[in-house]
């Protein structure tokens, strides 16, 4: 199936991909960035497609391809996905300098979102207006929760204990050992001691969703969200990612009140746990996609509403 847009080089290696508009375009639209998860790349997942549909003349959706796309991940880093995010904004922030720009993340795409915004390097990346976290889950208890048998478990804690081993002994991009390796196994890709452990250990560069991660400790990620950045929280109902015992609602609440508590701004009215979705909502049925293409455009019309935000602060 062709679908129609503009691919644009936001750096001499890199591309993203604009989705065609079905509205008379804006002399200065503004520009939604979508960053997919593990695994993924340019079209891999479906809604951003149905977004970019119902956008109004004012916002165009771009889908950016990072060197972590597909199975980039594997031996990439949080960081290296910030600087090149970072790029791409300063791309668009050139192309439509009096547009606003939001980011939305899915999956490991909202880590990549978290790390842009209060990772270490992040005083060097440009503002933006707002940033939309959809499945943002932790790896490490998706794993915990869903290997079943006690080996399963066992081999997990030796890949980690490995991986540990690795880059104590300054090996951390060598590739872990795929015998035995579920993780390398379930995801379809050899994987460097760096990024098992960051995804895989309770404090690695990763692990940005964990329900056992304390408020002191969230206070020094969600609390550091800068004011001009709104965030909207979005995750499914039926996500298998997420363990049952979890209280989806509270934990957005929780996250939603320490970042306002640093003095962030969450949407609360359009963020929220999206009734029968899954985690990616590819196969889901229309009205639960709908549900969350309306959430997305709500959020939009509201940071394009407000006055001021990162237009004016870029770097």
């Amino acid at each position: 199936m062709a679908h129609p847009g503009t691919l644009h080089k936001y750096n001499k290696k890199l591309v993203a991909f604009e989705h065609a508009s079905t509205t008379t375009p804006s002399s200065t639209p503004n520009t939604l960035i979508w960053i997919g998860g593990l695994g993924d790349g340019l079209l891999t997942v479906e809604y951003p497609t149905s977004i970019a549909a119902s956008l109004p003349p004012t916002w165009r959706l771009a889908e950016i391809l990072l060197r972590s796309s597909y199975n980039g991940w594997a031996t990439g880093r949080l960081s290296r996905d910030a600087r090149e995010i970072a790029e791409c904004v300063r791309y668009f922030q050139a192309l439509r300098p009096q547009g606003k720009v939001v980011l939305m993340g899915h999956s490991t795409g909202c880590q990549d979102i978290m790390e842009y915004l209060v990772g270490a390097d992040s005083a060097n990346h440009p503002p933006i207006d707002g940033a939309v976290l959809q499945g943002g889950v932790s790896d490490r208890e998706a794993w915990d929760f869903m290997l079943e048998s006690e080996q399963e478990k066992t081999d997990l804690q030796g890949i980690v204990a490995k991986a540990r081993d690795m880059i104590d002994r300054g090996d951390g991009m060598g590739i872990v050992d795929v015998k035995r390796n579920v993780v390398a196994e379930g995801l379809g890709a050899p994987i460097s001691a760096y990024r098992t452990f960051s995804l895989l250990a309770k404090g690695g560069d990763d692990d940005y969703f964990s329900t056992d991660l304390g408020d002191g400790h969230c206070q020094t990620t969600f609390g550091r969200i800068p004011e001009r950045t709104t965030i909207c929280f979005l995750l499914g109902s039926e996500d298998p990612y997420v363990a049952k015992r979890v209280h989806k609602k509270a934990l957005l609440e929780r996250w939603g009140r320490i970042i306002k508590e640093g003095g962030g701004r969450v949407d609360e009215e359009n963020g929220g746990v999206v009734e029968g979705a899954h985690h990616n909502l590819n196969g889901d049925p229309e009205d639960v996609v709908a549900d969350l293409v309306e959430r997305v455009k709500r959020f939009l019309e509201g940071v394009e509403g407000r006055e001021g935000g990162a237009g004016g602060a870029r770097l």
